[in-house]
């Protein structure tokens, strides 16, 4: 049978009395993580000053949040505010899509983010020359690219697995590994698929994060002084922090998916709806350079009113 017109997404049907302090929660993150998103991109675009290749990636990031927040989240109010949980198909195909592309893209990302702080720490005087603005692109491309061939490859298998009728998902959104349990055949195939297409993404990006802040520790330890230790450490700790909170999340559902459904929707949650509105907190908290560009943007508006 082909794929089911509309889909039901039980969500957090378990819990109903969830569903309006969820609907605000994650009504207010959304706005929060469109403004913060936006406003990466935007500082990260027209600034000259923050044009620098880690900006760059981290615009990359934050277009790769927004993409993730607006395939999944408003649907996700949509079911929590009113008394229909369901998807039409083409919405639920786009959220497949588009989960699967930007997790996988994320990761790949991050690791590259990771080699770019090895350079900046560890060859400061060449590192203008070897993450020059040509090099940063390819590497961006290469993340994205990457991630798109294989959501092309998952989900385009898992929607040629035959229903049988079946159109009910125990989740709050659609995503590969749960439209696979939709299916009433054989699916072996399609999870071998799945796993390998994993490794490179939930396996080689974490690695390579390893590897680097391996070598990032090593540089640092032969610095000279322990002010420049911590001033090089630093410029590493909100990516170290954001590389653990994705990878954390990420691995467990996809290498050791939870026998609890209910744990397994959470974290989801905490990947679709909360890692969005983090990112660009974390990177910006203790940003200089971005609350500079911010005063620099918004002062001279107040001059001209005055």
């Amino acid at each position: 049978m082909c794929f089911p017109r509309t889909i039901v997404l039980l969500g957090f049907s378990d819990y109903p009395w969830l569903d309006v302090p969820l609907f605000g929660v994650v009504l207010v993150s959304y706005i929060l993580t469109l403004i913060g998103n936006s406003s990466i991109i935007f500082l990260s675009t027209v600034e000259p000053r923050v044009q620098t290749p880690m900006y760059f990636f981290l615009g990359n990031l934050s277009v790769l949040d927004l993409c993730v927040t607006c395939a999944i989240v408003p649907q996700l109010l949509a079911n929590l505010w009113g008394p229909e949980k369901t998807i039409p198909s083409w919405g639920c195909i786009t959220q497949a899509y588009i989960f699967h592309w930007t997790g996988c893209t994320e990761c790949a990302l991050l690791a590259v983010m990771a080699f770019d702080r090895y350079v900046a720490i560890s060859q400061p005087l060449w590192y203008t020359l070897i993450m020059r603005p040509w090099v940063c692109v390819q590497l961006a491309t290469a993340a994205w690219s990457s991630g798109l061939a294989n959501s092309i490859l998952q989900t385009t298998l898992t929607l040629q697995l035959h229903h049988c009728g079946h159109h009910t998902l125990d989740h709050f959104f659609c995503e590969v590994p749960v439209l696979i349990k939709l299916a009433c055949g054989d699916t072996t195939a399609n999870e071998l698929s799945l796993a390998i297409g994993a490794i490179p993404f939930a396996l080689m990006s974490p690695l390579l994060v390893l590897i680097s802040y391996t070598l990032i520790v090593k540089a640092v330890l032969k610095l000279p002084s322990a002010d420049k230790r911590y001033k090089a450490l630093s410029t590493c700790t909100s990516h170290l922090v954001v590389v653990i909170m994705y990878f954390g999340p990420a691995i467990c559902m996809y290498l050791q998916p939870p026998a609890n459904s209910t744990w397994a929707k959470f974290m989801s949650f905490f990947y679709c709806v909360i890692i969005p509105l983090l990112n660009p907190l974390i990177y910006t908290r203790r940003n200089k350079d971005v609350k500079r560009m911010w005063k620099r943007i918004v002062q001279p508006q107040s001059e001209v009113k005055s």
